[in-house]
């Protein structure tokens, strides 16, 4: 199998070893007559996966109809796949066929499939096994040749777990699954995809196509693109319409760097927090908020212990404030020309140790001629501090 020319023709960009994988399991599975479970995020470009896997089966010259369940009124879904006759329902004026008698002979994509009513994944699964289905108001049973290709882009044994999906349906197309990976694990196609995108829609309007410099493209790359390709290529077209200008001669492209490309980045609302886990959750009474809260205060937790960590890497600890409380910077006067007693020595703090305080607080005060002010920002202490750690020939000047 040649694998560019299989992109080539279905349009998909990319080298990404994960996206190889995954044609590479269409074409293995196209042939079987197998149901096909096709796992991605909206915007990985499913649908043409099941394209791929319809074109290089038995069933090519039959019929590829694109489904997508979640557009369905839930009242009409049954009728929309399976037929209803007429008088079945309020406004069933005809009989009518549904997809799975469409599409007889050829494939069926059953796009966001888990959001099928309970109902219609017990027919669904029904025609799976057997190839019978009743239309919606008949008691004649009917038979059809279709290949389900369905697709989801939630987690479908977690759906099981909820109730909200079939479990022997979940078995019946789980046997054949093929994951789609999305475009953030994907870094290596991203300015791949954005050159496909803006120079299709450059020779389509006139106008010169952009190219990004290195820095440019890394700021491309470290996004997340949650709307993946889909995402990706209405950015591009919206950059270029934006940015570029028309054909000259003289003029056929516009290249941006980090700080031209940086304004028109997509932006993401609300503060960054840890992201939640998607996967299998344990049995917890606790509400979708209530963790996110604790995830939160973890958080800030870890950021104020790291705070801490580096005071304490200074030899910096903060004094209490019931012991000795700040002093305005305007009392500054008063207490510079006193002579303190002598601080005590502290069990921990070793005689080593306190030399070599004194003497960076030495050479911190012979670098700014004696200012402590300054002395102190350098060592990261408050001048308080500092004068209580002055060495001794320096608290009489």
């Amino acid at each position: 199998m040649d694998l560019q020319a299989l992109k080539n023709k279905y349009d998909i960009i990319g080298n990404d070893p994960a996206l190889n994988q995954a044609l590479e399991t269409a074409v293995k599975f196209a042939p079987t007559g197998l149901s096909v479970l096709i796992q991605g995020e909206s915007g990985v470009g499913k649908e043409s996966f099941a394209r791929i896997i319809h074109q290089y089966s038995p069933r090519r010259q039959g019929s590829f109809f694109v489904v997508n369940c979640g557009a369905l009124p839930r009242e009409l879904v049954n009728s929309e796949l399976f037929g209803h006759v007429k008088g079945s329902f309020t406004g069933a004026t005809d009989t009518r066929k549904g997809y799975f008698e469409e599409a007889d002979g050829g494939t069926l994509f059953l796009d966001e499939i888990a959001e099928l009513p309970l109902e219609s994944q017990a027919l669904l699964l029904r025609v799976l096994q057997s190839g019978e289905y009743r239309k919606v108001g008949s008691n004649k049973v009917e038979h059809t040749d279709v290949r389900v290709v369905a697709a989801t882009n939630v987690h479908l044994y977690e759906a099981v777990k909820r109730g909200k999906f079939r479990e022997d349906l979940y078995f019946r197309l789980s046997a054949a699954q093929i994951r789609i990976p999305p475009l953030r694990e994907r870094k290596s196609d991203i300015y791949l995809l954005f050159r496909k995108f803006t120079s299709d829609f450059s020779e389509v309007n006139g106008m010169c196509k952009i190219s990004l410099r290195p820095d440019a493209i890394r700021l491309l790359e470290q996004y997340r693109w949650p709307g993946n390709i889909r995402q990706l290529q209405g950015f591009t077209q919206s950059l270029t319409a934006q940015i570029s200008v028309k054909v000259t001669p003289t003029l056929q492209r516009i290249e941006l760097g980090a700080r031209e490309l940086l304004p028109y980045m997509p932006q993401e609302q609300g503060e960054p927090l840890p992201m939640l886990y998607e996967g299998p959750q344990p049995s917890s009474s606790l509400s979708a908020e209530e963790r996110q809260a604790i995830f939160k205060a973890i958080f800030d937790l870890k950021q104020e212990v790291e705070v801490l960590k580096a005071r304490m890497d200074r030899r910096e600890l903060p004094a209490p404030p019931s012991v000795i409380p700040p002093v305005p910077m305007e009392e500054e006067a008063e207490w510079q020309g006193q002579e303190e007693e002598e601080p005590l020595p502290q069990p921990e703090e070793s005689l080593s140790v306190r030399r070599k305080e004194e003497g960076l607080i030495r050479q911190a005060l012979e670098k700014y001629h004696g200012n402590r002010k300054k002395a102190a920002e350098e060592l990261g202490m408050s001048e308080r501090t500092l004068y209580r750690k002055l060495p001794p020939e320096y608290r009489k000047k």
